[in-house]
């Protein structure tokens, strides 16, 4: 292996893995840096590595994920004939040392690893036939890259209900491109601590809010000539966005008329449903004109930042 060993984890507590953590970039952070993870962005990879990020709380789908670990490692042993073992340890990039891969199991006699996941039926399409999700592909290709591996193999227990396992040869131009932009996002972004680009995703989104929840009453400043184009290229989107929705309107609308009172529709393989729906909604005006002192006790004040441009 041409990983450094640099701490094991054997009797090593979560509070200290957790620090060990933001010294360097491990495996789930490598998708969010490309732009791969659905679930997090690279703002958020940055907030953590500078020690500023959202503390998130152990929960009982992490505690089952860690407590199937075993039995997704056996299951693959026994689907595949092959042996594997735990590596209780933070290993590092024997350049990068700010590489960091912390795996699940090596394959015994083989310059290969195992990456085990638990994941709910609904993602049972992600995996079909040949499919692997892309942010779980960068993650081993990232520790391919950290151990000089040629191979990662990835088995999933989904749903409980289905378990399947598949094999990731190792790709020198991917690996290459991470070991590009995770040097990049840390040589000057972590240690200079300055933030990356936004990526558009809710994630980012919700940690901008995070960052600047408040903004100070009559304040002022004139930004650079460069954000003239950013609000020009918002403009274009946004009026191209106002003429996709007028023609999804009528195309539903269109479908409307062809179905009439029918409920249900059936369009080759496609089912379509215009149901009535009935619901209940409490008019806070109409209470607030008949009880303005009991209306008082209940409301909750909130604040938000709302964004314009005029």
């Amino acid at each position: 292996m041409q990983a450094i060993t640099l701490v094991s984890t054997k009797d090593m507590d979560h509070g200290e893995w957790l620090k060990w953590r933001q010294k360097g970039i491990g495996g789930s952070d490598a998708a969010a840096i490309a732009g791969l993870n659905p679930w997090k962005s690279p703002i958020s990879v940055y907030l953590d590595k500078i020690g500023q990020g959202e503390e998130v709380e152990d929960n009982e789908r992490m505690r089952v994920g860690r407590d199937l670990e075993d039995y997704v490692a056996t299951r693959f042993e026994e689907a595949t004939g092959l042996k594997v073992r735990k590596r209780n340890a933070i290993l590092a990039h024997s350049e990068n040392e700010f590489m960091f891969a912390n795996v699940d199991r090596l394959v015994v006699g083989e310059k290969e690893g195992l990456e085990c996941k638990t994941t709910n039926s609904y993602s049972r399409k992600d995996w079909e036939d040949d499919n692997i999700p892309a942010h779980y592909e960068i993650q081993c290709h990232h520790y391919m890259a950290v151990t000089g591996y040629k191979a990662w193999w990835i088995a999933c227990l989904i749903g409980n209900e289905k378990f399947v396992y598949k094999k990731i040869e190792r790709d020198e131009e991917i690996i290459n491109y991470l070991i590009k932009i995770e040097k990049d996002f840390w040589e000057n972004h972590i240690v200079p601590k300055i933030i990356p680009a936004p990526d558009g995703s809710e994630d980012a989104g919700n940690l901008i809010k995070m960052m600047y929840p408040n903004s100070t009453p009559d304040s002022f400043i004139d930004l650079e000539d460069d954000y003239i184009n950013h609000i020009d290229r918002r403009a274009e989107i946004a009026e191209m966005i106002k003429k996709l929705e007028l023609e999804k309107s009528q195309i539903e609308q269109v479908i409307q008329v062809g179905m009439g009172d029918f409920e249900t529709a059936i369009i080759r393989d496609k089912k379509v449903t215009w149901k009535t729906i009935n619901s209940n909604r409490f008019d806070s005006k109409e209470f607030k004109k008949d009880y303005p002192d009991l209306y008082d006790q209940y409301v909750n004040t909130s604040s938000y930042r709302r964004f314009q441009i005029k």
